[in-house]
């Protein structure tokens, strides 16, 4: 597990790709609670225990099916396995190192430093990404960072159409 952890590591930091993952049902399983375990701490920041993990099981359930949409839609089914477990576990790691932050803008301490270090980690998952993207597309980094924009606004979407309050409607 600790190589599978110093990969996703190394795919933020652009050093890897999602062709660097074992291709593995289990770690795809894994990573899937994984995220859904970490969501769930982050979205419990802020509104109930069922609302959290509905909303994290949401989330996760949108990596897995726009990873398999675009590999579909692209023709590279095969690289499924790796760029869903690329994505899953960097928004895993991201949001795990993303929490101190939230926890501290929810509670008024340090909440400007807090802010922008959240900007920072949003500008920094959307970047990793574009990362993934473009290496199980094999495109250009432009396009990638386009895909994953749209992926990032969709997702938002969809949760703010499911549950109203991610967007601040009562």
């Amino acid at each position: 597990m600790f190589e599978v952890i110093k990969l996703l590591f190394d795919i933020c930091l652009f050093k890897k790709g999602p062709q660097d993952l074992p291709p593995s049902v289990w770690l795809l399983r894994l990573l899937i609670v994984i995220d859904v375990i970490v969501s769930f701490l982050m979205v419990s920041i802020r509104t109930d225990w069922l609302n959290s993990l509905l909303q994290a099981i949401v989330g996760a359930l949108l990596i897995v099916g726009f990873s398999w949409l675009m590999l579909y839609v692209s023709r590279k089914r095969e690289r499924f396995y790796q760029t869903s477990c690329a994505i899953l576990g960097t928004d895993a790691l991201i949001s795990f190192f993303a929490l101190p932050g939230m926890a501290s803008m929810m509670i008024g301490r340090g909440a400007v430093l807090a802010f922008i270090l959240t900007i920072a980690l949003m500008i920094w998952h959307w970047a990793v990404t574009g990362h993934i993207f473009r290496n199980a597309l094999g495109q250009t980094w432009t396009f990638s960072l386009g895909l994953a924009f749209l992926y990032i606004l969709g997702s938002y979407q969809v949760m703010a159409l499911l549950f109203p309050e991610v967007a601040g409607v009562k």
